[in-house]
C-alpha cells in the first residue's frame, strides 16, 4: 500500500516521536476531547470518534509551529488524545445510571473516586487484552480488514509533511467556531428552540393529541456534524428504527389498547395507554422494544464474531511463544508477553479489590463472582470489539454491555445480590467491561494507522495508558459537573444507553416483573432484521433514542450524501467529502465543547431564564429559520 510506504519512510528520518510536544498535546487532546464525547454522548446517545479531527488539530499546530518531525509526533499525539472516545463510551453508557436509579433510590451512592476508577481499569484491561491480538487484525491485508476510520486518520496524518496540514486546520477551526457559537447561543441563551416539532402549527398539534402521531427534530449543529460522519446509509437505519417505533407502534398501541392499563407489559404503569402522550408511550413501552432489541442484536454479535474469536485467540497464542522474534522489528514489537500477562493477572487483582473493598461491601463471594464474570467477558468480547470496529468502522459496545448487564444482574441476584447494592455492583461491572470494549476497539485503529505509518507499537502501547489515565478523570468529573447542573433523570441530557441500564437493572436486582413481552418483541425484531440483511444494532438504538436525536443524523448523512453526488468528477465528489468531514468534525467538537462551557455556566449561578419563551411555537419557527442557514452554510463551505 502506498500511504504505508510513504508514512515508513518520513518515520524512518532520524528524531523521536515521544516527546515533551507529542505528549503534552496528546494529554492536551484528550482532555478537551473526553468532556466533549461525555457532553454529545450524554445528549445524543452517540459518541463521535476524536481520531480524525485529534489528527487534524495535530497536523495545524505542527505545521505552524513548523516541526521537523511532525509526522512520528503527531502518530503518538492522536494516539494519546483518542482515549477521549474510547473511555466516555465506556463511562457514559452505564454509570450515569446510578445517578439516574438515586432519584428513586436516594440510598444508592456514586462518586467520582468510583466512577474515576471503574473507568480506568476498564481502559487498562482493554489495552492488555488487545494487544495479544494486534496482529491478528493489524497485519491482515486490507481487503479482509479496510479499517475506514483508521484509514481516513492516515491519510491526515500524511498530509502533516505538507503546506496541506495547516490549510486543513483552518475550516476546522472555523467550523468549530460557527457550530460552538451556534450551539453555545441555544444552550445558553435560549434565542431559539433547540427542536422543531410538529406541534409548531395548531394542525400537528391536534395529530399529536388524536393519533399520538408527532415528529421531532434537534437543530443543533454538533448533532448535524455527527450524521454527516456517520453516512447516509447507517442514519437511514437509525432513523428507520426510530420511526417505526414512533409512527406504527406507538400510534397502533393507543388505537388498539386505548382505555388498557399495561401493567402486565412494565409493571410500573398505571396510566392508561389513551391518556398518555405520544413522548409517555414511547418512554412506558416503546423504549423497552428498543432494549430487547439491542440485547438481542448484541448476542447475534457475538455469535457471529465466534469464529473470528477463536483464530485470533489462536494467534495471540503464537504470539506469546514468538514475541522474542520480533523484538528487534521496530514495526512489529509489541510490549513483551510476559509484561502483558503479569499486567493483566495485576490490573484483574486490583479490580477485584476495587469490587470487594470498594463496591460490595467486603462480601468475598459477590467479589469473587464479580471478578469472575468482568474478566470472562472482556476478554472474549475484545475480539468482538476489534473486529466491528476492523470491518465497519463501528463499536456495538452499547449492545454487548448490555447484555452483560443482564447476566450480571441475573448472576448475582443467584449468589445473594439484589436491591440498591446490586444494582450499583452490576452498573460498575458493566461499566468496566464497557469501557475495556470500548477501549479493545479505538485502540486498534490507533494500532492500525501506527502499522501504515511504521510506528514502534509498543510506544503506542506504552502511552496509551497515559491518556487513559487522563481520559478517566476528566469524564468522571465532567460526568458529575453535568449531573449537578442538569441531572441525568430531568431529560435534559437524554443520557439513551444509561437510562436503558436503569430500566433494565431496576426489576431485575428488586424482584419485579420485568417488560419480558416487550424485550421478547425486539429480540424478535433484531432476528427478523439480521435475517433479512438488515444492520439490527442500528435500527435498535434508533428504536430506542429519541427521534428528535436520531432525525438530524439522517439529515447530516443527506447532507453527505447530496455534496458527494453533485460533480461528475469522482475526483471532485471525494475532495468534498473529505472537506465535510472537516467541517463536520468542527460542527461535533465545537458544539460539544461549548455545551461542557454552558454547563460550567449553570452550575457557577449563570443561568437565563427561557422555558416560557420556548413555549411559543415561535421559539421553534426561529429555530427551523436557524437550522435551515446553518446547513445552507455547511453545503456551500463544502462545495466552496
Amino acid at each position: 500500500m502506498k500511504q504505508k510506504s510513504d508514512c515508513n519512510d518520513t518515520l524512518r528520518q532520524k528524531g523521536g516521536e515521544v516527546n515533551a510536544w507529542s505528549v503534552t498535546w496528546g494529554v492536551l487532546m484528550a482532555m478537551l476531547f473526553s468532556a466533549a464525547a461525555a457532553y454529545l454522548g450524554l445528549k445524543v446517545g452517540q459518541v463521535f470518534e476524536a481520531a480524525i479531527p485529534i489528527a487534524i488539530i495535530a497536523v495545524g499546530v505542527s505545521a505552524a509551529a513548523k516541526r521537523s518531525n511532525a509526522l512520528r509526533e503527531n502518530v503518538i499525539i492522536q494516539s494519546i488524545g483518542a482515549c477521549s472516545g474510547a473511555v466516555v463510551a465506556g463511562a457514559i453508557f452505564t454509570l450515569p445510571a446510578i445517578y439516574i436509579l438515586q432519584a428513586k433510590y436516594p440510598e444508592m451512592s456514586a462518586d467520582f473516586l468510583k466512577i474515576f476508577i471503574a473507568s480506568l481499569l476498564g481502559g487498562v484491561l482493554g489495552i492488555l487484552f488487545l494487544i495479544p491480538f494486534r496482529r491478528y487484525f493489524v497485519e491482515a491485508p486490507q481487503e479482509q480488514y479496510p479499517f475506514p476510520e483508521a484509514t481516513a486518520t492516515t491519510q491526515v496524518l500524511k498530509s502533516g509533511d505538507s503546506a496541506s496540514g495547516q490549510s486543513q486546520a483552518k475550516p476546522l477551526l472555523i467550523a468549530g467556531l460557527v457550530g460552538g457559537l451556534y450551539d453555545f447561543i441555544v444552550a445558553t441563551f435560549g434565542w431559539w428552540n433547540e427542536n422543531v416539532t410538529s406541534r409548531m402549527i395548531p394542525f400537528g398539534d391536534d395529530v399529536a393529541e388524536k393519533t399520538k402521531l408527532v415528529f421531532k427534530n434537534n437543530t443543533g449543529a454538533a448533532v448535524l456534524g455527527l450524521g454527516y460522519i456517520i453516512g447516509f446509509r447507517y442514519a437511514l437505519i437509525i432513523t428507520l428504527g426510530s420511526l417505526f417505533v414512533w409512527w406504527l407502534v406507538v400510534p397502533a398501541m393507543a388505537l388498539i389498547f386505548s382505555g388498557d392499563v399495561l401493567n402486565q407489559w412494565n409493571p410500573a404503569i398505571t396510566t392508561a395507554v389513551g391518556d398518555m402522550s405520544p413522548e409517555q408511550i414511547f418512554t412506558s413501552y416503546g423504549k423497552s422494544i428498543g432494549i430487547g432489541a439491542i440485547a438481542m442484536a448484541g448476542i447475534i454479535g457475538i455469535i457471529k464474531s465466534w469464529g473470528v474469536i477463536k483464530s485470533a485467540v489462536g494467534l495471540a497464542t503464537k504470539a506469546g511463544e514468538t514475541s522474542g522474534e520480533t523484538a528487534n522489528n521496530e514495526s512489529k514489537a509489541d510490549l513483551p508477553f510476559k509484561f502483558i500477562a503479569i499486567s493483566a493477572t495485576l490490573t484483574i487483582i486490583i479490580t477485584f479489590l476495587f469490587f470487594w473493598f470498594g463496591v460490595m461491601d467486603g462480601n468475598l463471594l459477590f467479589a469473587a463472582v464479580a471478578i469472575i464474570l468482568t474478566a470472562v467477558i472482556a476478554f472474549l468480547f475484545t475480539t468482538v470489539a476489534a473486529n466491528a470496529i476492523a470491518i465497519v468502522g463501528s463499536n456495538p459496545v452499547s449492545g454487548m454491555t448490555l447484555m452483560t448487564l443482564i447476566l450480571a444482574s441475573v448472576v448475582m441476584v443467584a449468589v445473594g445480590l439484589k436491591g440498591t447494592g446490586g444494582m450499583v455492583a452490576a452498573l460498575i461491572m458493566g461499566g468496566v467491561v464497557c469501557t475495556a470494549l470500548s477501549m479493545a476497539g479505538s485502540f486498534i485503529t490507533d494500532l492500525k494507522i501506527g502499522y501504515w505509518c511504521g510506528t514502534e507499537p509498543r510506544k503506542q502501547e506504552t502511552w496509551k495508558f497515559l491518556g487513559t489515565l487522563v481520559s478517566a478523570a476528566t469524564v468522571g468529573g465532567v460526568m458529575m459537573l453535568l449531573n449537578e447542573t442538569y441531572g441525568f433523570a430531568s431529560g435534559a441530557l437524554a443520557a439513551p444507553q444509561a437510562n436503558a441500564m436503569a430500566a433494565v437493572i431496576d426489576p431485575l436486582m428488586n424482584g419485579v416483573g420485568a417488560p419480558w413481552p416487550l424485550y421478547a418483541l425486539g429480540a424478535v425484531i433484531a432476528i427478523i432484521l439480521t435475517l433479512c440483511k438488515v444492520p439490527a444494532l442500528a435500527f435498535a438504538l434508533g428504536m430506542f433514542i429519541p427521534m428528535e436525536l436520531n432525525v438530524p443524523l439522517l439529515i447530516g448523512g443527506a447532507v453527505s450524501w447530496y455534496v458527494t453526488t453533485r460533480s461528475k468528477d469522482a475526483e471532485v465528489n471525494k475532495a468534498r467529502g473529505e472537506k465535510g468531514n472537516l467541517i463536520a468534525s468542527g460542527f461535533i467538537a465545537g458544539g460539544a465543547l461549548m455545551g461542557v462551557i454552558s454547563a460550567l455556566l449553570r452550575f457557577g449561578g449563570i443561568q437565563f431564564d427561557y422555558a416560557e419563551w420556548w413555549q411559543n411555537p415561535l421559539s421553534e419557527w426561529c429555530s427551523l429559520a436557524a437550522y435551515i442557514l446553518l446547513i445552507a452554510y455547511f453545503i456551500r463551505t463544502i462545495k466552496k
